[in-house]
C-alpha cells in the first residue's frame, strides 16, 4: 500500500469529545473515537485531534466547548477541514427522543429499528 492510499483510509473518520451520554451515544452508532473528558483534559484532546489529520468530523459537546482557550476555539468554528461541530447538553427539559430518530436528525442515516 503507497502513502496515498493510506492516508485515503483515515479521510471520513469521525472523533467525539464529550461528557459521557454524548459519547456513548456516538459509540452505539459505530463511532470508535469516542473521549469522555472535560474542561483541560478535553481541551488538549480536541487539540491533538484537530492537529492529527486524521478526522473529517469532531463533534463536541457545548459543556466541554465553554472550557476551550478562546483563541483555539475561534480557530476549530471556523474550520471546515476537519469539520468542527457542537452538540448541545442533554440536560434540562429535553423531550424523549430514540437513538434512531437523533440518528437520523444529527447524522443523517437511518438505523433500522428491532
Amino acid at each position: 500500500m503507497n502513502m496515498s492510499q493510506q492516508k485515503s483510509n483515515t479521510t471520513g473518520r469521525i472523533a467525539v469529545v464529550g461528557e459521557r451520554e454524548l459519547a456513548i451515544g456516538y459509540n452505539l452508532l459505530g463511532i470508535e473515537d469516542t473521549f469522555i473528558t472535560s474542561g483541560e483534559e478535553a481541551s488538549k484532546i480536541i487539540q491533538d485531534l484537530f492537529s492529527s489529520g486524521n478526522y473529517s468530523l469532531i463533534i463536541i459537546s457545548d459543556i466541554v466547548r465553554s472550557s476551550l482557550p478562546a483563541i483555539f476555539r475561534k480557530k476549530i468554528e471556523a474550520s471546515i477541514e476537519p469539520l468542527v461541530i457542537f452538540m448541545p447538553a442533554l440536560e434540562g427539559n429535553i423531550q424523549e427522543e430514540s437513538i434512531s430518530v437523533l440518528a437520523k436528525r444529527v447524522l443523517g442515516i437511518s438505523i433500522p429499528s428491532s
